[in-house]
Order: C-alpha cells, then structure tokens, then sequence
C-alpha cells in the first residue's frame, strides 16, 4: 500500500501537515519529480509552497514551471495573499473527476481570508468520520439499487417464483428434517421426535425378506388413549391427543379422514403426508421401497396403518393429476403382500395404467399373472386389456400391419369382455351420457334384464359398479365410444347366432362371483363409489367401520391387546341410564349432584361438553 493510501486512511491530506520554512523554497536543479517523498507515485500532487517577496519574477517563473509539471487529478488552486502575509498559505484541492472541494481553512467568497487559529484536537478525526460515512452511504444506496434490479431481471426471464428464495422469512430455530423418498418434511409440521415405532426383520426365505413394524411401550399407551377419543365420537379429543403426541399414526389417519369430510383436503393431505414420514424415519435399513422384495404382514395391526397410509397418498396423488406416481404407490402396495393382496390393487392398477399411458406394462401384467390369478375373470381386466390394445393401434409411430393386427386383437378382447360381463355396458352408457340404439335396449342380452340378480351375481355387480364408476371417463372418447358401438353390433349378432362362447360365459357367471372375499369389501369401502357401495352386503354395511382399520381380518396376529375398561356393573343401572350411555359412550350416572353443580366434573365429562 502507498504512502498516500495510509495517510488517508488516518485521515490526512497533502498540505495539511504543518511545513518547515527551511523546505518551502525549491533549487534551481531539483524538479517536482525528485522532491516527492520517497515511494510515492511521481503522479501524486505536490503542495508547492508560496515565493518570498523579494524575488517576485523568479517565483512566477517557477510558479508556472510548477503547474506545467503537474500531472495529478487533484489540481493545485494557490490564491493571492493580499494581506502580504508571509505564513504559508493553505492550498485548495479540486477534485477534477469527483467535482468535490476539500478546504481546510474556512473561505468567504472568492477570496481566502487568512487568520491564525489553533488546530483543534479531533479535526483529523471528524474528517474521517465524515469521509467514511460518506463511502459507507454510498456502498449501501448502490447495493440496494444492484438488489432491486437483480430482482428485477430474474422476476423479468424466470418469473415470481425465482425471488421467493430472498423473501422466505429466515427462522432462527430452523429444522432440519431426514432426507426421505415418498414426502418432503415441511418447516410448518412440528418438531419430529421418534414416536416409539420400530421395524425388525424377522425372517429372509429364498431372497424375500419379511419385516414388521412394533410399538414401544409408551406408543402403546398413546394407542390405548387414541382408541378412548375414537370412542366418544368428538374428533376434538383426536385433535387434543395429536398435540401432545404429532405423530401418532392412526391419529392422523383418522383426522385426516374428518378433514377430508369436511372439504379440506390440503389439511387431509398433509397429514398424511406426515404420517408417512413418520412411518419412513422408522424404516430398517434393509427394508426397501423399490426392490420388490420386502414383505409386511397385513394380519399384523401395527403394519395396517402403513398399507393405509400409503392408499390414502395414492389417492390424492391420482386426483391433483399425478398419475404416473400414483401407479408407482399402486405397484408398492401390491410387491408388500402380492398374494393375498390385502387392499385388492388389482382392482385400481388397471386404471392408474390407462391414465399414466403405461400400456405395455398392463399387457405384460395381465400375461405374466394371467395363468396363475385369472385377471380375465376381473371386469376390470377384461375390458381395460381390450382398450390397450386398440389405444396401441392408433399410435402414429405404429406401422400399418402392425396397427391393424392390434386393432384385431383389440376387436376380439373386447367382443369377449361384453359376453362375459353384459352388465358393465348400459351402467357405463349412463355414465358417458350416451343414448343407445332402440335395438341393444330392447335386446334381453343388454337390457334391463341383464342386471337381475338371476343374470348377474351381487359379487359381479360390485365389480361391476366399481370398474364403471372409475374408469366411465376413459371410455367418453369419440374414437373409443365409436369403437365400442361397433364391438356391441358385433355381440349382438354373435349372440343371435347362438354362438357357444355366450353360453358358456353365463354358465361361469352363475357358477362364480356367489360371494365377494373380505379384501374386495375392504377395496370397495375405500374406494368411496357410491354404487359399489350400496351393493355391499348387509353383514359388511351394519358393522361399524373404522377409517383407521376398515374390516381388519378375522385372524388377525395381535402382539398386546387393549386393557379392558371399568364399567359400573349393568344390574344397578337404571332404564335411563342405558339411555344415556347409548347416547354418550362414557355417561356415568353415579356423578354427584355436588360435581354436576361446581363443575368438577371427570375428565370424560369435560371432553364430551
């Protein structure tokens, strides 16, 4: 650094310094240039010192060849001393690029006036000061101006959302959440802390690996309690118990189920969301979401909730218009237990395919599990399969003789499907909209008739109301209904032919479909479509049914059981008391009237005003 930088740094200025009479007066040999302070710039600005008055003509000439030799930006000003004052005069320094004066004694118009005053202590300082102040200002008004356009240009070439980074309010206590795969932590869930859910893996065969999750002893209790709120039928007891423990799962799930109710689906979704992260920080490390070979017990309680929570996701994914992840979460649920198949995913694969597009995976499921679970015999399959194929026909890229052996292959699939299930066309007509020609509704193969009992099973037209009620949009197409009507022609005369396949699929139809397994009931409860619904049984519909576990199995392998609850003994109770406790699960009439009058009530008593 220079001799000029430090001195202005301490705040000093040339000529500022107080000057010796012996060094004012210049040699005839010495130049500016040799008289400058030793590792300085020979550009720096030289303070040239007043002439005596007895050489008036030297000191011009010398005046003059002093001001040629200057070569600073700052600019050397000396006024006229007109009171012949022969102290030295302070010099005037110009800013030639900054057009700033810095005068260091104090002026009145155009002429100096010359007064001897005391150096003041701190002068040197203030300047400093000031001079920093000044920079300081600067650097600040040109770093907000830089902020503003920056912001300006990015908002300008990538939208709003590129300056939402500097506007995100900076929390001092901020989270830091475990990397996860199936949700991402948001800062607005509370703090996590392990709510005593672990997995073991307890057993590996022939390259699968069997894992379970168990609650610890203080989860337990927190279950017991949750099942106590469940019971009073006030989902403010589950709000109360949630802010206590967040991240008790069938907590969430059920109070995302009342959100949900409520047309609140954000709030329905979050929660979920959260119970998954919840469920994921609890993965063991061998447990793997995308080999396919990881296994969960659904007779276990403690890993129903993830099979739940994981349907629930899917769901919401297929409805905000994401449904190739969704089909991802289908393929998930159904590797967990591929052969009982708890949920029934077949029922919904199909459906999440022909919306994500994914058509050749369809066709190569339905070949590979065809042989040993009879998809054909699925509704679903049946007619999803023959709307693959004809969707693979008119693809552009297709060749000509490839499009037409698809097409053809097409044609047969769906002529099959509408012998085997004449039920699923005049339901999904009514759906699309679509008036059918006088001859298919006056024809007893698809008519009203079709959909007797004596025609059509109740476990058949469970099937049937449920692939109708969720796939009728894929059908609306003008190509695919133009399609379709020819398909029906077709059957029709097939069908007055007597064609021995038509005979023979109503043989299979009273033969099977006499009775629907309990995960079809448990698929249809959750799919929530009205007309599947109603067709349920009377011995799954007068059962209550909980949003946590709907229709758990029969034999269930539970690992601790809920303790039982002390009731007053029924033989002292009286006809209104049953009827109060039929109206409030946990009504005692043995409260005093001294308690009812107070307010010191039990703690049931608060919770149900």
């Amino acid at each position: 650094m220079s001799t000029r930088a430090l001195r202005r740094l301490r705040g000093k200025q040339r000529g500022q310094e107080e000057l010796d009479p012996g060094e004012l007066s210049l040699s005839a040999g010495d130049s500016l240039e040799e008289r400058a302070e030793p590792g300085e710039e020979q550009q720096d600005s030289v303070c040239v010192p007043p002439p005596s008055e007895g050489n008036s003509s030297s000191s011009r000439k010398n005046k003059n060849k002093a001001q040629k030799k200057v070569s600073n930006i700052y600019e050397l000003v000396k006024k006229e001393n007109n009171n012949n004052n022969h102290h030295p005069q302070s010099p005037v320094v110009l800013c030639v690029y900054c057009q700033l004066s810095f005068r260091f004694n104090s002026s009145s118009g155009d002429r100096v006036k010359k007064k001897k005053k005391k150096k003041k202590k701190g002068t040197q300082e203030n300047g400093l000061v000031n001079s920093l102040r000044f920079k300081l200002e600067n650097i600040q008004y040109f770093k907000s101006t830089w902020k503003n356009k920056r912001k300006t240009e990015l908002k300008r070439y990538f939208g709003a959302r590129a300056v939402l980074g500097d506007q995100r309010p900076r929390q001092r206590n901020r989270q830091f959440h475990r990397s996860t795969w199936m949700t991402n932590p948001k800062d607005s869930w509370p703090r996590f802390s392990r709510p005593g859910i672990s997995m073991p893996l307890l057993e590996t065969k022939e390259g699968t690996q069997y894992f379970t999750f168990e609650h610890s002893r203080e989860y337990q209790q927190v279950q017991f309690k949750f099942l106590d709120a469940v019971e009073s039928m006030d989902p403010n007891n589950i709000v109360a118990l949630l802010q206590l423990n967040p991240y008790h799962i069938d907590s969430l799930l059920q109070l995302s189920d009342v959100c949900r109710i409520q047309e609140d689906q954000e709030m329905a979704r979050d929660l979920i969301e959260r119970a998954l992260h919840s469920f994921e920080c609890a993965f063991h490390p061998l447990f793997s979401l995308t080999s396919g070979t990881s296994r969960l017990d659904y007779l276990r309680p403690e890993n129903r909730a993830f099979y739940l929570a994981l349907y629930k996701h899917m769901m919401f994914l297929e409805k905000r218009g994401c449904p190739r992840t969704a089909l991802e979460y289908c393929k998930l649920i159904l590797s967990l237990d591929p052969d009982s198949d708890p949920l029934c995913m077949l029922l919904l694969i199909d459906f999440l395919a022909l919306r994500s597009r994914e058509y050749q995976f369809l066709l190569q499921l339905y070949q590979d599990w065809e042989e040993h679970r009879n998809l054909s015999q699925l509704p679903n399959f049946a007619f999803s399969t023959a709307l693959c194929y004809f969707h693979l026909s008119q693809q552009e890229e297709v060749d000509h003789e490839e499009s037409n052996k698809q097409r053809h292959k097409a044609n047969q699939m769906l002529q099959l499907a509408l012998i085997m299930f004449p039920g699923v066309l005049m339901p999904l007509l009514d759906l699309c909209t679509v008036q059918p020609d006088a001859t298919v509704t006056s024809h007893t193969f698809f008519g009203p008739k079709s959909q007797l009992e004596y025609v059509q099973p109740p476990a058949l037209t469970q099937l049937t109301a449920l692939y109708v009620g969720r796939t009728y949009n894929l059908w609306r197409e003008a190509p695919v209904m133009l399609w379709l009507e020819e398909s029906v022609q077709e059957v029709l005369h097939r069908v007055n032919d007597k064609d021995p396949r038509v005979e023979e699929c109503q043989n299979k139809r009273k033969q099977r479909y006499q009775s629907a397994p309990r995960n079809i009931h448990r698929h249809v409860l959750l799919s929530e479509i009205k007309e599947a619904i109603s067709s349920l049984p009377l011995e799954v519909t007068t059962q209550p049914v909980m949003g946590f576990d709907p229709l758990p199995p029969l034999d269930s392998l539970t690992s601790y059981t809920r303790p039982q609850r002390q009731r007053a003994g029924s033989s002292n109770e009286s006809t209104l008391s049953l009827f109060f406790r039929s109206l409030l699960p946990n009504f005692n009439l043995q409260v005093s009237c001294v308690e009812l009058v107070t307010g010191q009530l039990p703690f049931h008593a608060h919770a149900l005003r």
